[in-house]
């Protein structure tokens, strides 16, 4: 196993924990951007140009008659290919964030349809399903199976919120683990099956899994109501005779504890886990490999890379498989805040040197060839801390097309680490959530004294409901630093009242005249 640095040439900022890559025909695409999608590329999706050493992002299209589709994070993913015509195959997409954390519970199917030197276009549909369906969810995984010539896909795990009925103030952005329920879903008919297994217990999120055949197998993943971490390896089998489907799951040896890990294909038999957390602050940095054969499973440890410094002492990281045995690991700049900007990039390839080296001759020679086949399943390797990656295969574009990020709005989270006060205690590596509507990030407010600048609420010592008012209420805020300056601006000023001109009394003769016309008049029009 070897390790090699990746250098992002143009601004990767959109690369955040969460997004997902398609490969398609060797070409890796990137979907799940940082932030709603912007002018410079509409549809969210970015081609992932990987040449030697260095990363960049060029956008794509998608076809007229497409549907849309948002930029998810965490959402569950798998490969379906044609029954007529192998080659042809198209992405499932199911659940995940928007970036205003609203969850989806719909499905996508993307294609493929044109290619050319300039420009990648896809066609995105969305399909309506029945029965069962499942709720929305992210961290989940999505599966296709084969059994006497049918194919179905198994989506199981995942985290929602907790249902609106339940939610207090304290806990509106809670989120628990899904039931975990199997659900079949046959895309011809459009319909959901769920099956309850009395050997799946507890929900499991950011777990991997691996489909072969009619089977598959579920290692690891993360319980969010029990705050463990999965030892079990599940053995779910699926049988698709003319009548209604049979589901059952077996509990096998030999399983690991471990969450958001990597999983990449080095042959048709053997894969390599990578990566992934023993903890909520331990890293795993051990590899092992993953052998299917005659419908069982084998799980050895195997020699790891030479991790780098960098990599041994960051908090986190996060990576995707990119497809023949290379894994394209990220860590954040300087192990101090998560700033898009200064991450790095890692390719571990997993094969030996001489294969490596022929992989990458036949690279060099045919570099529009498909990537390897990684047969049915496409692994969720993610976690809130743990983002996707992938493919690094090189597809020369013309340079003009790069995505421009300029064009951006700025929306990098340093200012969430700011030290905004005096006596600012927020620190990203011991900060936890103090008001309910947090989830990674602490909660902020404008202050308008000044330029305007922001500040931590607790800092302020604000209360929730008064954070909530603040953020309801259209009304200008001023830290404690600026009250005093606000409470002087606010003293109303003296109003100075206008005297008023009194009117001149007529003349008496004038008024006589005037009455006297009035009254002549008047008289005139009566006896008209």
């Amino acid at each position: 196993m070897s390790l090699q640095m990746v250098s992002a040439v143009n601004n990767s900022s959109l690369v955040q924990p969460g997004f997902s890559l398609l490969n398609f025909d060797g070409h890796v695409f990137l979907f799940g951007q940082k932030g709603w999608p912007k002018r410079s590329c509409p549809t969210g999706v970015f081609l992932l140009d990987i040449k030697q050493t260095e990363l960049k992002m060029k956008p794509a299209f998608f076809s007229k008659d497409s549907c849309y589709l948002p930029p998810l994070r965490y959402p569950a993913l798998c490969m379906l290919r044609s029954n007529a015509n192998p080659d042809e195959y198209q992405y499932i997409i199911h659940g995940g964030k928007t970036p205003n954390n609203d969850l989806s519970d719909k499905i996508y199917f993307m294609s493929l349809i044109s290619k050319n030197s300039k420009k990648m276009t896809f066609r995105c549909i969305e399909k309506d399903l029945g029965g069962d369906v499942p709720e929305a969810r992210y961290g989940h995984t999505i599966n296709v199976v084969h059994s006497r010539g049918k194919s179905m896909s198994v989506i199981f795990g995942g985290r929602s919120y907790i249902p609106l009925a339940q939610r207090t103030t304290e806990k509106w952005n809670s989120v628990v683990d899904c039931f975990p329920s199997v659900f079949l879903v046959d895309f011809e008919f459009g319909c959901c099956t769920s099956y309850v297994l009395p050997e799946l217990q507890d929900g499991l999120s950011f777990h991997v899994s691996i489909a072969r055949d009619d089977t598959i197998y579920i290692l690891g993943g993360h319980s969010l109501q029990n705050n463990t971490r999965c030892p079990n390896l599940y053995k779910l089998k699926v049988d698709l005779p003319l009548g209604s489907p049979a589901v059952t799951c077996t509990i096998l040896p030999g399983g690991i504890s471990v969450s958001s890990a990597i999983v990449t294909q080095i042959s048709d038999t053997e894969f390599v886990l990578v990566g992934g957390y023993h903890s909520d602050n331990q890293k795993r940095l051990v590899c092992n490999t993953i052998v299917l054969e005659d419908s069982k499973i084998e799980i050895v440890e195997r020699v790891s890379p030479e991790w780098t410094p960098d990599i041994k002492h960051c908090r986190i990281w996060f990576g995707c498989d990119m497809g023949k045995g290379s894994i394209l690991l990220g860590i954040p700049g300087a192990n101090k805040q998560l700033i898009s900007d200064t991450n790095y990039f890692y390719i571990l390839r997993c094969k030996g040197a001489e294969e490596d080296k022929e992989e990458e001759l036949t690279t060099q020679i045919c570099s529009q060839t498909s990537s390897e086949d990684p047969g049915d399943s496409i692994p969720f390797e993610d976690s809130e801390e743990f983002c996707f990656s992938a493919e690094a295969n090189s597809f020369d574009i013309d340079d003009n097309d790069t995505y421009n990020e300029d064009d951006e709005e700025d929306e990098s989270e340093t200012g969430y680490w700011i030290t905004c006060s005096s006596s600012c205690n927020i620190d990203i590596n011991s900060w936890v959530p103090f008001y309910s509507t947090e989830l990674n990030k602490p909660a902020m407010i404008l202050c308008s004294g000044g330029a305007g600048h922001w500040v931590h609420a607790q800092c302020m010592d604000l209360s929730e409901t008064m954070l909530l008012r603040l953020s309801e209420a259209n009304v200008k805020y001023f830290c404690n630093k600026h009250v005093d300056l606000n409470q002087g601006l606010q003293t109303p000023q003296k109003v100075v009242r206008l005297k008023k001109q009194p009117m001149k009394p007529l003349r008496k003769k004038k008024a006589m005249r005037i009455a006297t016309s009035t009254k002549k008049s008047f008289l005139r029009r009566l006896f008209e």
